[in-house]
């Protein structure tokens, strides 16, 4: 037996019987039992077809667009205009406990009423699911709905194996395995728990974003202790910058080089490792670094460790740094700066704010597109270098406390998959 808190205590069950679940055997505690959705259900139904207005109505309708990762921004959801006819409507209106469950969109994804709603009625594109909670605890059942052995049997359902939507007949054979109502409660407790704490660090991730985007626009614009400015035009409008700072063309050979990819043969690809990781678009690119998922065994255009690699098709002015030596197709560009007048993490914040500017600049009928000499014309505000240095190492230090929080966030993820799993068999108990 573990204590993790003053609330909580767990021990691992051994009397445990085998029973079916999604077309395997599992073992759950004796007191346990299979049970499906519509067994625990007083009732469960479609919602109603309704549109969203700019202007205020009698009631605000929450869509499936409002769900995400089985929250429900409540306080923002738009009033609406009921489009169909209903003799009842306060039967579409949202109630404490409810399971609402996504038919389309973010499909057979949920999330949980907190509190009576008389004013917001649920869409049509959802599914409203009214527990007995003499024998269902809503939490409970909602946090069976993020699990594996839930996602399983949705897709099994689904026509030709791909997920488009979810209907009523799906959701009425739905299998769980059902504790005592009290440990249900004890069960959603404790996973409400992990959230509450993935949700602190969410918040704090958010505000330290705030807190970057704010000191980069000053940094950026006004650097460090300077006291005097001057009017520059840049991209078609006129800015302040510091009389100490220079404006810079990106095709300026003393300060950078431009080299524009080039696919390689497509015979050449493989994620096996034999040549050269290789990145064709945006899609690569993560956080800071590009992370290659393919390799070439014909490099033809190569960036260096250190260049700012940039995205030169849709979507346009995406950046990342190349960490090691790489190629690079035709959807990105490399910057290559002269270390000796520009540092690299400074030009990767500077041209991480210019996005907007180089999708204006951009031009093609099928997809957007910037061209090499679009580059080499694009201009920039450059401190000196020592400045330069200063700025990237302030945005890198808040940078690497997001990456911290952020590596929190999936260490708290990991750990409630693994918990659910656990609790939701009954395989660990909580006393």
């Amino acid at each position: 037996m573990s204590e993790t808190s003053t609330n909580f205590q767990f021990y691992r069950e051994t009397n445990l019987k085998e029973v079916e679940l999604n077309d395997r055997k599992v073992r759950i505690p004796e007191e346990w039992k299979i049970t499906r959705l519509e067994e625990i259900s007083e009732t469960m139904y479609y919602g109603v077809t309704a549109k969203a207005v700019s202007g205020e109505t009698e009631f605000k309708m929450l869509r499936t667009t409002d769900i995400n990762n089985y929250q429900a921004d409540w306080g923002n959801l738009p009033f609406c205009e009921i489009t169909e006819v209903k003799k009842d409507i306060s039967r579409y209106t949202l109630k404490k406990g409810d399971l609402i469950i996504a038919r389309a969109g973010t499909v057979g994804v949920s999330v949980v009423v907190p509190k009576d709603m008389p004013d917001t009625i649920f869409g049509s594109y959802l599914i409203k699911v009214v527990l007995n909670k003499t024998q269902a605890e809503p939490q409970f059942v909602h946090y069976y709905l993020q699990s594996p052995f839930y996602w399983t049997q949705v897709k099994q359902s689904a026509a030709g194996g791909v997920l488009k939507n979810i209907n009523l007949p799906i959701l009425r054979g739905i299998k769980l395995p059902l504790p005592p109502l009290e440990e249900q409660k004890k069960i959603a407790e404790v996973l409400k728990t992990i959230d509450e704490a993935i949700q602190a660090v969410e918040e704090s991730i958010r505000k330290l974003e705030r807190l970057k985007k704010g000191t980069m626009e000053q940094l950026l614009t006004k650097g460090i202790g300077h006291t005097k400015f001057k009017t520059v035009e840049l991209s078609g409008r006129k800015v302040e910058i510091p009389e100490e700072w220079e404006v810079v063309e990106l095709g300026n050979p003393e300060y950078f080089e431009i080299v524009m990819g080039q696919s390689p043969p497509s015979s050449s690809y493989n994620q096996e490792g034999k040549g050269m990781p290789f990145i064709q678009g945006a899609a690569e690119f993560g956080h800071i670094y590009v992370n290659p998922r393919m390799f070439t065994t014909k490099p033809l255009k190569i960036a260096k460790e250190g260049d700012i690699i940039i995205s030169v098709r849709a979507p346009v002015g995406e950046v990342n740094i190349a960490p090691f030596e790489l190629c690079i197709g035709r959807g990105v560009g490399a910057i290559r700066p002269n270390q000796a007048k520009v540092d690299t993490f400074f030009m990767y914040y500077r041209m991480s704010t210019v996005k907007n500017d180089l999708e204006r600049l951009s031009g093609g009928a099928v997809f957007r597109a910037i061209t090499k000499n679009t580059l080499k014309n694009f201009q920039i505000p450059l401190p000196p270098l020592e400045e330069q240095k200063q700025i990237a190492e302030i945005l890198r230090t808040i940078d690497e406390a997001i990456e911290a929080k952020r590596q929190k966030k999936e260490k708290l993820e990991r750990m409630k998959k693994a918990v659910m799993e656990k609790l939701l068999t009954g395989e660990v108990r909580i006393r």
